[in-house]
């Protein structure tokens, strides 16, 4: 099979890419390098997928139309993994505007590119911010009218575009809503690896509401195995509960479906690092869910697997990741 990805050089992005080499795909890969972050670690995470000769990288922006255009008709890919974003609830305060030009222009170009050269399978990254003021455990049926942040409202409407392309050109459709997926390779500006690099270096880590915080943590290895299960071609025609009367078109949370408080987060860091975490407690900031837990029963009933990793072992494989890229 030939997968193009987006977003590859990104965290989970990388990740997946790896699994499909492995598993014997042929892997186009599409990123824009954008300085949200350090480029360095995702130019460092592309140079490890370049040792394969079954993999292929290519620095395109989402918002560049034409040369979007131009990939996909080229590569003429059984299925298309869209995973590149303007990710980060906090910065979408200070710079909505990149969520726009990123997640919601970005989309409508790759839908249009689909719409011109369609693929077998598209398969889109949503998140658990979308249920935003639900009340848990946050299932797929769930209303999703209520965002807490303007990240989750730009995720929120590729979800909608995505069900209006899907409609009117029969295109199959999965967007899978992540929730809090953390491990090696992970995001500089999440709070592991902020956590960590700051315990490790002997500084305060900001806690925000006193760490009464509750996240439904999915550990990379696993949010890949949910991934890679639901690649297979879904029915045209969904019958599913959590899928569309008018579109080939489902949508499926990929979590672990327990909730973890902030506190035992920090706790199995300092573990691993065998240090003690100097916490500087914030008050909630806004724009973030206080606490979020995924319903699981679509993701079990359709692949058979639901992520089974340990907190302290997923913590302990970044932090060892952490101490081995860096040299510490």
């Amino acid at each position: 099979m030939r997968v193009l990805v987006t977003g590859s050089a990104g965290f989970i992005g990388f990740h997946l890419c790896r699994r499909l080499i492995a598993l014997g795909h042929e892997v186009v890969g599409l990123d824009g390098m954008t300085p949200y972050y350090d480029p360095a670690l995702k130019r460092a995470r592309h140079a490890e997928l370049l040792t394969s000769r079954h993999f292929q990288a290519h620095e395109i922006m989402l918002e560049d139309e034409g040369a979007l255009s131009r990939l996909i008709g080229d590569t003429r890919a059984d299925a298309v993994i869209h995973l590149a974003a303007q990710a980060g609830v906090r910065y979408s305060i200070e710079s909505p505007r990149s969520y726009v030009d990123s997640n919601i222009i970005g989309t409508f170009n790759l839908l249009e590119a689909l719409r011109i050269s369609p693929t077998g399978h598209f398969l889109m990254a949503s998140t658990s911010s979308v249920y935003g003021a639900n009340a848990m455990p946050f299932a797929e049926k769930d209303h999703t009218d209520h965002p807490l942040s303007f990240y989750a409202a730009t995720k929120r409407a590729t979800e909608a575009m995505a069900h209006s392309y899907a409609h009117l050109w029969t295109q199959p459709t999965s967007v899978l809503r992540f929730f809090t997926v953390y491990g090696p390779w992970g995001r500089p500006d999440m709070a592991l690896f902020k956590f960590t690099r700051a315990i490790l270096e002997g500084h305060p880590i900001d806690i925000y509401n006193n760490g009464q915080m509750q996240r439904d943590f999915t550990y990379i290895d696993d949010c890949i195995e949910g991934i890679i299960r639901l690649l297979p071609l879904p029915p045209q025609a969904s019958t599913e509960t959590n899928g569309s009367p008018a579109a080939p078109w489902r949508v499926i949370n990929v979590a672990g479906g327990r909730s973890v408080e902030l506190n035992a987060y920090i706790k199995a860091i300092e573990v691993a690092t065998g240090r003690t975490a100097i916490r500087n407690h914030l008050p909630m900031q806004p724009g973030e869910t206080q606490a979020t837990l995924a319903a699981t029963d679509e993701l079990e009933k359709l692949t058979g697997f639901l992520p089974r990793t340990s907190l302290e072992d997923g913590v302990r494989a970044f932090v060892d990741w952490y101490r081995s890229f860096y040299k510490l």
